[in-house]
């Protein structure tokens, strides 16, 4: 038997979770991978500071703006078609810095990244399907799914600040290309047909709405970070993409065949599942954000050694990924879920009250909650992810993950602009901790599922 972070899964099947895992880390790598050396870029390309807002926001709001139709190509055409296509994007994408160094180049990358990223990200869902029709090996292995985005994110933290210290920024974008060429070398012969829907309808206006409306309040919010939210370049984006976003509900409550189903979210479990699921991924760039401007502006830390007081973070991150399949399987995803985001809540605690301190030592003072939370991160977006995902018809799988990945990028996008107004560091990581002890709080009422001793078994 294969495993791979705590899941058990069939030798056939090993190869094609291996190769679709990797394709997933790395589209949430590349998402972070800018965020330690943007002062760096900033620098060497001359850009201020609404020009870095937008340059580090780009992939994001692409990513975050098409995943929906995304999901729905993939259902439409066939995961393994949509994840070819949306990796060739991808790679050429990720290429165009390493070849064209200007900041328009980069800056078009970034974009055309993002737009690649969400076609492949729920293509990588609908093949995993696809690869494990049998439902226990299929929540098995969204269990470890769940844990990859947050892996991802952290390694393009720690990795972009120690290839930027040593070498440059840009050689950062060497692992999409990769990662991107490899997997398209062997998606042929290791990923599974993928069956095409062709009776759908793709409902380009519901995806031109939601994907308007997405990226205008997504940029809406980035620009909270560099103007105050009363001001006409905030205002006039946001009340935009809101409206889009309602008229897009109307065409979604009257299409024959809607790009978002709004039955797909009716279910109680599923919607809390994706507030865990965007609430976790905002507390892991939070805290990655705060902190590292923290480490660099107040105690003058180098990217390096920034990037190095991060390591024990990503060892806590993988191994409660080891830990966290099995323990779904036996105590369900729901209890699972609630005690890690509870754990998570307890780490960010501790870091408001003694990580910011100006001279707060690192081992006593920062390790803890750099401990504690990515140890209940994992757990509670890996349960998250396989309630997200449970019950869900195979011709709707990359529906699912267009949701749920949507769910995780406009997670970090909302809560940061609401931090934002919060003013303090510490108020803003109490209050995210807050947030986790609630949503955790409800996820203990969510009815267990009964697991067979099948499913139980390794």
């Amino acid at each position: 038997m294969a495993t791979t972070a705590g899941t058990s899964i069939t030798p056939a099947s090993g190869p094609a979770f291996v190769l679709l895992g990797t394709v997933q880390t790395a589209l949430i790598f590349t998402l972070t991978s800018l965020t330690v050396p943007l002062p760096r870029i900033g620098r060497e390309l001359v850009l201020g500071r609404d020009d870095l807002v937008l340059l580090s926001a780009a992939y994001g709001l692409a990513f975050s703006g098409l995943l929906l139709l995304g999901g729905r190509v993939a259902d439409r055409f066939g995961g393994r078609r949509g994840l070819t296509a949306g990796l060739l994007v991808f790679t050429a994408a990720s290429l165009a810095p390493l070849l064209l160094p200007g900041p328009g180049t980069l800056l078009a990358a970034r974009f055309a990244q993002g737009a690649g990223a969400a076609l492949t990200a729920p293509a990588a869902m609908a093949v995993l399907r696809a690869a494990l029709p049998d439902t226990a090996a299929y929540g098995r292995a969204m269990a470890t799914w769940g844990g990859l985005s947050v892996l991802g994110a952290t390694t393009g933290n720690l990795l972009s600040g120690v290839v930027s210290a040593l070498t440059s920024w840009r050689l950062t974008f060497a692992v999409p290309v990769a990662v991107g060429s490899l997997a398209l070398v062997l998606a042929p012969r290791l990923l599974p047909a993928t069956p095409a829907f062709a009776g759908r309808s793709l409902d380009l206006l519901g995806a031109s709405l939601a994907t308007a409306g997405i990226t205008l309040v997504s940029y809406g919010l980035v620009l909270t970070d560099s103007h105050p939210w009363g001001t006409r370049s905030v205002l006039a984006p946001l009340l935009t993409g809101a409206a889009l976003l309602a008229a897009f509900l109307v065409t979604e409550h009257r299409a024959h065949d809607p790009l978002l189903p709004l039955g797909f979210l009716r279910d109680d479990r599923r919607t809390l599942a994706l507030t865990a699921i965007g609430l976790t991924a905002a507390g892991v760039a939070t805290t990655f954000i705060l902190l590292s401007l923290h480490l660099q502006q107040d105690r003058g830390w180098s990217e390096l050694r920034t990037s190095a007081a991060f390591v024990p973070f990503a060892v806590a991150l993988i191994g409660s990924g080891q830990t966290t399949g099995p323990l779904i399987a036996r105590y369900g995803a729901p209890a699972v879920t609630a005690c890690g985001l509870a754990l998570s809540a307890t780490g960010l605690a501790l870091l408001a009250l003694t990580g910011l301190a100006p001279h707060s030592p690192y081992a006593y003072g920062l390790l803890p909650g750099l401990l504690m939370l990515p140890a209940g991160a994992a757990a509670g977006f890996a349960g998250a992810a396989v309630l997200a995902t449970d019950g869900v018809e195979p011709r709707e799988t990359g529906l699912a993950g267009g949701v749920m990945n949507t769910a995780m990028e406009l997670g970090p996008t909302v809560v940061l602009a609401a931090l934002l107004t919060l003013g303090s560091d510490t108020t803003s990581l109490a209050a995210t901790a807050v947030a986790f002890a609630a949503v955790a709080l409800l996820h203990t009422r969510i009815k267990q599922r009964t697991y067979s001793p099948r499913e139980l078994s390794p």
